[in-house]
């Protein structure tokens, strides 16, 4: 046992060093005190909503996605997703399984955000739900993800019901615990690629009556793997995940 997870962290340190050395380079690019300001979804015709993001200390470069739901819980669009994942394309591709190239290139991160992309629903040629180069999130829903806290607005496509749900995802590679850490899934890449798992955010909102702004806070996670889109509410075994923001709101635009 002693020689096995000496063997799996090796291999996790060949898996991870890409995204360790980039991530690195992006700590140390972040700007300070500047909040960024992005504009996705320009030509919508429905609801106008202005997220403010304040990135927590334990915010390196995560992947998230924002999008809305109905009441139901059926996915009606994203707002927004970081481009790597929508692309399929990531900073450093991946030529085969645990072999990556200094070079741009595409990579299956099926534990990156599962609950997001189950609801959206739409399948690969791999049987998985991940966006690939060939049929990408469109770039209207698309941007990089912000070295430092950012304010986002976006519209919806066409009118929202009258009560609709506004859901967050965000998920940052590496962030092992005591809970999640190279002992366990020690055969499962997807999960060495995720370490804690996905964590999702909500807040309802209610266009009959509207408030100043609201708050999303975390309801639960995802699959560590991404096996499937469930969402599990026990958060005992997440920790620094619930510092890669601090805060999380959104007000309706006029």
């Amino acid at each position: 046992m002693k020689y096995a997870r000496i063997y799996s962290t090796i291999g996790l340190l060949f898996i991870a060093l890409p995204f360790l050395v980039s991530s690195f380079y992006f700590e140390n690019d972040k700007k300070t005190g500047e909040i960024e300001s992005i504009k996705t979804n320009i030509d919508g015709k429905g609801t106008g909503l202005e997220f403010n993001l304040t990135i927590g200390k334990e915010h390196n470069h995560p992947t998230f996605a924002i999008w809305l739901e109905d009441m139901q819980g059926n996915y009606i669009q994203e707002l927004y997703v970081t481009k790597s994942i929508a692309s399929g394309i990531f900073a450093h591709g991946q030529k085969v399984p645990g072999v990556w190239s200094n070079e741009p290139g595409e990579v299956r991160l099926s534990a990156a955000l599962p609950y997001f992309l189950h609801k959206r629903g739409i399948k690969a040629p791999d049987g998985t739900y991940l966006p690939t180069p060939a049929n990408p999130i469109p770039d209207a829903y698309t941007g990089a993800t912000p070295l430092a806290s950012f304010k986002l607005e976006s519209k919806s496509d066409t009118t929202l019901p009258t009560k609709f749900r506004i859901i967050v995802e965000v998920n940052q590679p590496w962030d092992w615990n005591e809970y999640w850490n190279n002992t366990i899934y020690i055969d499962d890449t997807n999960y060495k690629t995720s370490c804690q798992p996905a964590l999702v955010y909500a807040v309802t909102v209610d266009l009959k009556n509207p408030m100043e702004y609201y708050v999303l806070n975390p309801i639960g996670h995802s699959h560590y793997s991404g096996h499937d889109g469930k969402l599990f509410t026990d958060l005992t075994s997440i920790t620094t995940a619930l510092q890669i923001f601090s805060k999380i709101e959104v007000s309706l635009l006029p």
